[in-house]
């Protein structure tokens, strides 16, 4: 038997089907591979690439080699490749966050050889750990190493996975003889050049087309996020099997969810704050919810071949990441709709995305002339307390410096110091220019999409540089009378509408000081707050400047310098669903010197349309820096400290406190303490807009 043959035997066998064969480019792939060359496969989701590696490791691993190291972008992606690797017959492993409690076992085996293939995230390549017990003995003993959705090390390399740019000094301390495989579907002209001059010009490349037959592309316009959620609930309930509707932010997709489950649709969210992914995935695979409402967390390796559609609330950034997403549907099925909406939001989101990629120079600065003056080096807790960042933006800054060559930093146990990189060390803004150019361009290619007369197939192909582009004939441009409809009802629009509006929003309390012994003139001590100065949960009526009561808020704090009589009356109904138990007493509101009528009047109103008393008894009693400037806990609750006090108008009853909008918590929290030292015998914020970031 050949080697060909042998390797179809376990396609066959991986698949459970007799009559499964070589897609074409397949076996040229795993050909190469076996050859010891370095493989760059360019091929369309689902068309096999993960046979690729697992059939080349048993092959390399029957004639004596090393087991095979694969570096994969998700763990959702690492889950579904342990199951097919199983199905082949090889012993796969995986190192994660998720399962500490398994690293020494899988360690010991893998210097047994008893591991064919060890599956990590390319974060795993940043820890000391791993790099010392697991790496340092496999480098000279990999049979094959495998780069999976290879376009992160040049496309998304620097704003999703910077870890990726780790993968290339691994590389170069490897034998030269190690065969590599890279694969992605999502590739263009620009990507495949840098992933050359990364992984060495002597790169196979194999190029397949990207076309998918069974989907059918659509593009809509509908501005208003009401009607995009009607015409989902219209929409969905007549599309055949399951599928996705994706968001760009983790709110949207909590919020589109929740109205889809109103109106009788089974959704769950998913990002990267929900805990049980795993079991969201499971309940998609096995079709026991029509559809989950996802962010880019539910991407790149998760594979439901019978995914009936994938819709896009709002549109993605570019190309790339559109054709990643839409891909997941029509693998196996004759008809599948890839539907984009497009909204008034998505080029604010968008531009966000951009402006936050990269950390910017003042913060680079600070962070190592804060490292440069401590002898001992600081944690990411005491860089917080010296520097005015939050401590994601602290965490993103060093994750960018720690994949620098050389690196102006180190880590000792919980510490950052200063190398002798950092007294010389200068960022390359022209090449981060030169990137949010791309991003930018990336945009405006989305935006030429959505509109473009063309066939939309055939556009996505050609922006990826398929050279294999022709017309699908079953696109919204190519073939109209296959389109599922495009208008929405008003009605059901208006029910959207009134369910952003009462969309609102929790406000938790904090139970913990971000330092002990934080305060030196306001009554506040101790690391815990006291049970005696906790606030009670309260409510956001709105999400700043978003449908709903949001943009009305916005208006009324910058422009009219009034809030409307609309959102005393909304405010109103909100409290009515709330229904705060004891029920509030009195009213009393957060003072500002920049803006010292503006709240005041609102609760006035307020306290008339509720019919309870407004007692205007907490007091600025310093002119401290806009809470606003303040970027993390320590900072937002240290500012804080002595700026207000309650006066002897203070009642004891349960009281309702007001601010304009909430972003920390730290505001509420102190004036809430001090209330309850005051003797207020519960405080229940409440504020007009919660202002949280766009992001996943």
């Amino acid at each position: 038997m050949s080697i060909k043959q042998q390797a179809e035997s376990y396609l066959k066998l991986a698949l459970d089907d007799p009559s499964a064969f070589f897609h074409d480019g397949q076996w040229e792939s795993i050909s190469e591979l076996l050859d010891g060359n370095r493989a760059l496969v360019i091929q369309r989701t689902g068309w096999g690439k993960s046979m690729v590696y697992f059939l080349t490791t048993k092959l390399l691993r029957e004639k004596g080699s090393g087991p095979t190291l694969l570096i994969s972008p998700l763990l959702s992606l690492m889950r579904n490749q342990l199951e097919a690797a199983e199905r082949i017959g090889l012993t796969a492993r995986t190192i994660n966050g998720t399962n500490t409690e398994y690293w020494e076992h899988i360690e010991t085996e893998l210097k047994k050889d008893q591991v064919d293939i060890l599956l990590i995230s390319p974060e795993r390549l940043a820890n000391d750990r791993f790099r010392q017990n697991v790496l340092a003995s496999l480098t000279n003993n990999i049979g094959l190493f495998v780069i999976d959705e290879a376009h992160c090390i040049s496309d998304w390399g620097h704003d999703f996975r910077p870890d990726y740019r780790r993968i290339v000094r691994v590389l170069q301390l490897m034998p030269s003889n190690v065969p590599v495989l890279a694969t992605t579907a999502t590739a263009n002209d620009r990507v495949v050049e840098d992933i050359e001059t990364q992984l060495g010009h002597d790169l196979v490349l194999l190029r397949g087309s990207l076309v998918r037959k069974s989907l059918k592309l659509q593009n809509i316009v509908i501005p208003s996020q009401a009607a995009r959620m009607a015409w989902l609930a219209e929409v969905i309930p007549t599309l055949s099997g399951s599928g996705i509707v994706y968001t760009l932010t983790q709110r949207d997709a909590d919020r589109v969810s929740e109205w889809l489950q109103i109106n009788d649709i089974t959704a769950e969210a998913y990002h990267s704050d929900v805990i049980d992914r795993e079991r969201l995935e499971q309940k998609l695979l096995g079709n026991k919810i029509k559809v989950l409402v996802a962010t880019v967390a539910l991407g790149m390796g998760f594979d439901k071949p019978d995914l009936g559609f994938v819709i896009h609330f709002q549109r993605p950034s570019s190309v790339v990441h559109y054709y990643q997403q839409v891909g997941r549907a029509g693998r196996a099925v004759d008809e599948a709709y890839g539907v984009l909406l497009c909204g008034e939001e998505d080029d604010m989101i968008a531009n966000f995305f951009i402006n936050n990629a990269f950390p910017p120079q003042q913060h680079i600065l600070d962070i190592l002339e804060a490292l440069d003056k401590s002898d001992s080096g600081l944690s990411v807790p005491e860089l917080q307390r010296v520097l005015n960042l939050k401590k994601s933006q602290i965490e993103k800054t060093i994750k960018f410096l720690t994949i620098e060559s050389p690196s102006p930093i180190q880590k000792m146990k919980s510490k950052w110091l200063a190398t002798a990189a950092a007294v010389n060390y200068q960022i390359d803004q022209a090449n981060i220019d030169g990137i949010k150019d791309i991003r930018k361009a990336e945009q405006q290619q989305m935006r030429t999409y959505m509109h473009s007369p063309d066939c939309l197939m055939a556009f996505l192909q050609s922006a990826l540089d398929d050279p294999l582009s022709t017309n699908c004939g079953q696109c919204r441009n190519c073939a109209p009378e296959l389109l599922l409809k495009e208008s929405y009802n008003e009605d059901i629009a208006n029910r959207a509408g009134i369910f952003l509006k009462q969309n609102y929003q929790p406000i938790l309390p904090r139970k913990k000081w971000p330092a002990s012994n934080l305060f030196t003139i306001s009554p506040l001590a101790g690391s815990n707050i006291h049970a005696n100065q906790l606030a009670e949960e309260g409510r956001a009526l709105s999400l700043w400047r978003d449908s709903g009561w949001g943009q009305l808020v916005a208006n009324g704090k910058y422009q009219t310098h009034r809030f409307e009589d609309e959102l005393v009356i909304a405010c109103v109904e909100m409290l009515k669903k709330w229904a705060p138990n004891p029920a509030p007493k009195w009213i009393t509101c957060i003072p500002s010197f920049n803006q010292p009528t503006l709240l005041a009047d609102f609760s006035s109103r307020l306290a008339d349309a509720l019919d309870l008393p407004f007692v205007p008894c907490i007091e600025k009693s310093s002119s401290n820096i806009q809470q606003k400037q303040m970027q993390n806990s320590y900072q937002q609750a240290k500012n804080l400290d002595g700026a207000f006090t309650i006066n002897d108008a203070c009642l004891t009853g349960e009281c309702l406190l007001i601010d304009d909008m909430v972003d920390s918590r730290w505001t509420f929290t102190v004036a809430s303490a001090l209330l309850r030292q005051a003797g207020c015998t519960a405080v229940y914020p409440m504020a007009l807009a919660l202002n949280s970031p766009r992001a996943d």
